[in-house]
């Protein structure tokens, strides 16, 4: 008889336990918000610069996906929500320390404020259009007035919102991917390259086209710059973060993070998006879906693997 002596049971499937509540609801909200923050601050910014007649599809057009994709991330996450007819006491407090707190005043401010945006341009879209009621006319005339002081509000609220959907993943500490400063401005980069994706292949004139087209490089190879960063102050960090690091290093998300972030998602529309500033015709719609198609991707396989990764110790 072979006698055993346990000191440990934590070689037993199951001892440890590891978060895995959060599906696809909230990968999709992120994404979505990240998108909004991303046209909404580039809608913004040439609104404050005064070049709207240069930038149509960025200030005007681009702006009515907004309203949409912050609607349906919100309803994302209120499918995920846990106990869903509570959600309101959120705005009953303010809680300084808290993302989700900063996140729930953020979209109550910003998501009205994106669909006045967008409705103050109906009637340019569509010249017959008539408001029902007259005193959405006199709204209009209001936000016509004050534009730029809006776009400063939306500015900061866009740049807040893209933040955001990165903080609300690095304030669980427990979890060694998710505890990065550097996850907010990543997410906040990746939002702003997906918006400029959206106006990019939304956009009909050639020079706005070529302007986004460069603005977006330079964003994807910031966002390089951020990711590469990111694993090195992993595997620079503790045992724990270099096993968090691990997992996109040979681990079980090596494959679908480099493939389809990095490589389909940053590298192949980079260089897609270089040929055509050289003149090569390239179709538009082909880099900026493979951009949108990263995003999505990038924010599925940080909430998956964030939830795999644990304190053993």
């Amino acid at each position: 008889m072979k006698e055993e002596l346990i000191i440990s049971g934590r070689m037993n499937p199951g001892i440890d336990p590891f978060l895995h509540i959060w599906h696809w609801h909230i990968p999709v909200y992120l994404f979505l918000g990240g998108l909004a923050a991303g046209i909404l601050f580039f809608a913004a910014l040439y609104t404050i610069m005064g070049r709207e007649k240069e930038m149509p599809t960025a200030v005007k057009w681009a702006t009515f996906v907004v309203p949409v994709a912050l609607v349906l991330g919100l309803m994302a996450l209120f499918f995920d929500l846990k106990h869903q007819m509570f959600f309101w006491r959120l705005y009953t407090t303010v809680r300084i320390e808290s993302p989700m707190s900063w996140g729930a005043w953020v979209l109550m401010f910003i998501t009205p404020l994106s669909m006045l945006w967008a409705a103050s341009y109906i009637k340019e879209a569509i010249p017959d259009w008539k408001w029902k009621y007259k005193f959405m006319d006199q709204i209009m005339d209001l936000v016509d007035k004050y534009r730029k002081a809006l776009a400063w509000a939306m500015l900061a609220l866009a740049v807040i919102l893209g933040i955001y959907t990165g903080i609300l993943l690095s304030a669980f500490n427990a979890r060694p991917l998710w505890n990065t400063s550097l996850l907010g401005l990543l997410f906040l980069v990746s939002g702003m390259s997906t918006g400029a994706a959206v106006i990019m292949w939304m956009s009909k004139d050639h020079r706005e086209r070529k302007i986004m087209s460069m603005i977006d490089l330079v964003l994807i190879i910031v966002e390089m710059f951020f990711i590469t960063h990111l694993f090195m102050g992993f595997m620079a960090s503790t045992a724990v973060q270099i096993e968090a690091a691990e997992l996109f290093l040979g681990g079980e998300f090596t494959v679908s993070f480099w493939v389809f972030v990095v490589i389909l998602g940053l590298i192949f529309p980079a260089i897609l998006e270089i040929l055509e500033l050289r003149g090569y015709k390239i179709p538009v719609a082909v880099p900026a879906l493979l951009i949108l198609f990263g995003g999505l991707a990038f924010r599925v396989i940080m909430v998956e693997a964030g939830q795999l990764t644990r304190y053993l110790y």
